[in-house]
């Protein structure tokens, strides 16, 4: 417990990472998995982005496309319709850093220009243009391993060993990404759970996590309200807030620095007192 902390840079934002910090999801989307349609109002998504601040995340994720598995690509002018003025009215009332969801570079350069700092690419920065975008802004760049896309991410997926291949995957796209300019201390890395992945597949990530942080940058992990948790959860209760908050502390536990998250208040408090126990903060 005594290394010293690792720093994330996002323009002229710079967190020492000496707790958990806790991103919390904005979807404007009709067809997001757990909440589609309830923030496709402008209105009322800014106002959620407000709460979201206020219920005490350290960031918010901003996204236009669902990436749900078995979800159709969307046009980048209606990705931004849909994000672009919602960006622009929580940035201009919130203090609060702002992430963008996407893995289109004319979509991730609008928002940036609106105020975000943070691009969150579940590409996984594998396109040329969002890597020269995210090393000239001076942006921060979530780099996330997917297995295909989302409309076939999830058609038997299959490894050899998942932990392995995952960390090759996010090793190379983070020299990739140093190589094309970004900084080091802007990037963070993301197993991608529920991406192309059997509910197996995220069992071992999340107990892998130690190794893909070998790779000296923090790492987020996403598990919030995922299918695989439903098991423990009665039909129909997609909020699966019990089992998202415990493999939330699971991960914290093996590794995870960050975490997105739809349940905000509930997680920022869980996650406070769990810091608190382990010594961290």
């Amino acid at each position: 417990m005594g290394a010293e902390p690792l720093v994330w840079r996002a323009k002229d934002i710079e967190w020492e990472l000496r707790r958990t910090l806790v991103m919390g999801v904005l979807n404007v989307t009709p067809d997001s998995f757990s909440d589609g349609g309830r923030f496709t109002d402008e209105r009322a998504a800014v106002e959620r982005g407000i709460q979201i601040a206020d219920e005490g995340a350290d960031l918010i994720d901003v996204g236009g496309e669902s990436t749900r598995p078995g979800a159709q690509p969307v046009p980048a002018d209606e990705e931004w319709r849909r994000i672009g003025g919602v960006i622009a009215g929580v940035h201009r009332r919130s203090a609060i850093p702002i992430s963008v969801d996407s893995r289109k570079p004319e979509v991730a350069a609008k928002a940036l220009e609106a105020g975000a700092v943070v691009v969150n690419d579940v590409g996984g920065l594998q396109d040329p243009a969002m890597a020269r975008l995210v090393a000239e802004s001076g942006s921060a760049a979530v780099i996330m391993h997917m297995r295909g896309d989302p409309a076939t991410m999830q058609a038997d997926p299959r490894y050899d060993d998942v932990v392995a291949e995952v960390r090759a995957f996010l090793a190379r796209q983070f020299a990739s990404a140093v190589t094309a300019g970004v900084a080091r201390e802007a990037i963070v890395l993301d197993p991608g759970i529920g991406f192309g992945k059997t509910p197996g597949h995220n069992v071992e990530l999340l107990r892998g996590l130690e190794t893909v942080r070998g790779l000296g940058r923090p790492v987020l992990v996403g598990v919030s309200r995922k299918s695989f948790l439903a098991k423990v959860h009665p039909k129909g209760d997609t909020r699966r807030l019990e089992a998202s908050l415990a493999t939330t502390g699971f991960a914290v536990q093996h590794g995870a620095d960050i975490v997105r998250v739809h349940d905000v208040g509930e997680t920022v408090r869980y996650v406070r007192m769990l810091d608190s126990l382990l010594g961290r903060g």
